[in-house]
């Protein structure tokens, strides 16, 4: 068993703007693992927020060449705790090689990933588009080059966000779904909630800091004209059970908790707590939003957009086309790395 690491960075279509960052190009590391000419893939990207480098990544993955050759006769489910250990639990490095190992094993044994798990592709979400912050005319020319998607996922933490949301729903009937990223106090989420209800938001992705006390995240749960969905307070298994009667429901992040594994365990347990299940991503290639993908069976709802963001990108897999996932030809994630494109992502 060979793991490569591959640095890449890749272009935004638009600047994209959240309440804490803009960035114009994602650093991204992607890892291959082989094994007797067949080839998996993972991805990660670096991310200040939660303090992850590619170097720091990339430092983590060297310590476990000497493990990799466990994936040969036992499944990345089994093998998930001891990788963990030996990376010193850094989720993000583990994120990418876990995709990568079940990319492998489809591959090796011939069957779709979602299907190695025992899941049913039925009952699978669209997914949303994202519309980062801007200026509101900017924000509108976002959302008509992207014509026709059934939803739409809005960044605010603005000082005008109400004003957004109402000039946006002038130009579409589709469904609108909010992410403040921590942006909001309590008592202005509550507000908030009573004018988005009435301007179609289906439901506010943790628009409260992780420092919020408990007393009044409980507050907006229970006052809150629409759902709340956690996404910085819900990043690894954990934080499933702690969220339960905070939050409606919970946005998993592949990043943030260590991989395809985590992530089927804590779907299940939102589905057996009566949450609402999300999926979200970062901005990566079609390399990480396959990875994520094959958790649709068990998503209420996906935000999938990755890669429809970025204005280019030397990979293949999974694609989504105005919200609706269509996957890749082949077992595994169906994920594929277009080498002979590297050197203009370097």
């Amino acid at each position: 068993m060979k793991m490569k690491l591959i640095r890449v960075s890749l272009p935004l279509a638009h600047k994209f703007t959240i309440a804490r960052e803009s960035i114009t190009t994602q650093a991204s590391l992607i890892v291959e693992l082989e094994h007797e000419g067949v080839f998996g893939f993972g991805e990660v990207t670096e991310n200040s927020f939660y303090g992850h480098t590619l170097d720091s990544i990339t430092a983590s993955l060297e310590r476990i060449p000497e493990h990799l050759h466990d994936y040969i006769d036992h499944s990345p489910i089994e093998l998930w705790p001891k990788m963990r250990d030996a990376m010193d639990c850094d989720m993000f490095a583990l994120s990418a090689l876990d995709i990568a190992a079940h990319d492998l094993r489809g591959k090796r044994f011939g069957v779709p990933t979602w299907q190695d798990w025992g899941l049913e592709w039925t009952g699978i979400p669209q997914s949303s588009y994202t519309i980062g912050i801007d200026t509101i005319p900017k924000m509108i020319a976002k959302l008509q080059e992207q014509p026709g998607w059934s939803i739409y996922k809005i960044k605010l933490g603005t000082s005008n966000d109400l004003d957004v949301v109402t000039e946006l729903r002038k130009h579409t009937d589709a469904v609108f779904r909010v992410d403040a990223n921590c942006g909001w106090s309590t008592s202005e989420t509550i507000a908030n909630s009573k004018v988005l209800a009435g301007l179609g938001v289906e439901f506010i992705e943790q628009p409260l800091s992780i420092q919020t006390p408990e007393r009044d995240k409980r507050r907006v749960f229970n006052e809150s004209s629409l759902p709340i969905i956690a996404d910085e307070d819900c990043q690894v298994l954990d934080d499933v059970q702690r969220c339960n009667g905070l939050y409606h429901g919970v946005n998993v992040k592949i990043c943030k908790c260590g991989g395809l594994t985590p992530a089927l365990h804590m779907l299940r347990e939102a589905r057996q707590l009566g949450m609402k299940t999300m999926v979200g991503c970062m901005i990566e290639s079609s390399i990480g939003i396959s990875g994520a993908a094959q958790l649709m069976p068990l998503m209420d709802y996906a935000d999938l957009d990755g890669a429809v963001l970025l204005s280019d990108s030397p990979a293949e897999g999974v694609s989504i086309h105005k919200g609706v996932v269509q996957l890749a030809k082949g077992p595994g994630t169906g994920a594929r790395l277009q080498y002979d494109r590297l050197d203009a992502f370097r």
